[in-house]
């Protein structure tokens, strides 16, 4: 399950609270109440609890660290937006068995066309598990589709990352 978070600060809130909490979604929901109880007077009710369900969000990925997989793809396609949607009915697909943490795509500049899209995983075993979904070799059948050429892969192991 994915890490949540809840921040008082997007919320007007009278005291000025600007705490922002994160974990499991069931640790996170207790915390939060305990503290919206405490610190701004509320009182622990099945409506706080629902309003505090209703505000988490998904919590910020964390760059890379060294033993994560990140799969480089670069490709050719008329139109980029496609990838869009036929990941997001990918990801919807996989729900809570999805593997990658995050994805970029970006269009080479100085090549009109071509794109790379770079996706990581926690590591290759897990790169290796999401490969053999069943979804996403309709992904794949409906990447290709897309694609102009042929696309190439490159499977990369991260050593170093910092943010700067």
């Amino acid at each position: 399950m994915s890490r949540k978070t809840i921040d008082c600060a997007t919320a007007p809130n009278e005291v000025g609270c600007t705490l922002s909490l994160s974990g499991e979604q069931e640790e996170l929901l207790e915390a939060a109440a305990a503290h919206a109880v405490a610190v701004h007077g509320h009182t622990d009710s099945p409506d706080l609890r629902a309003a505090l369900l209703a505000a988490l969000t998904d919590a910020p990925v964390h760059p890379s660290a060294p033993g994560a997989f990140v799969q480089a793809i670069e490709f050719d396609a008329d139109s980029v937006e496609d990838w869009d949607t036929i990941t997001d009915r990918f990801v919807a697909a996989l729900g809570d068995r999805r593997r990658t943490r995050w994805s970029v795509v970006c269009i080479d500049r100085e090549r009109p066309g071509r794109h790379i899209a770079l996706i990581e995983f926690p590591d290759h075993a897990a790169a290796a598990a999401n490969s053999a979904q069943p979804e996403t070799t309709q992904w794949f059948k409906e990447f290709q589709a897309m694609c102009t050429g042929e696309p190439s892969f490159r499977n990369l192991d991260v050593v170093n990352a910092r943010q700067s």
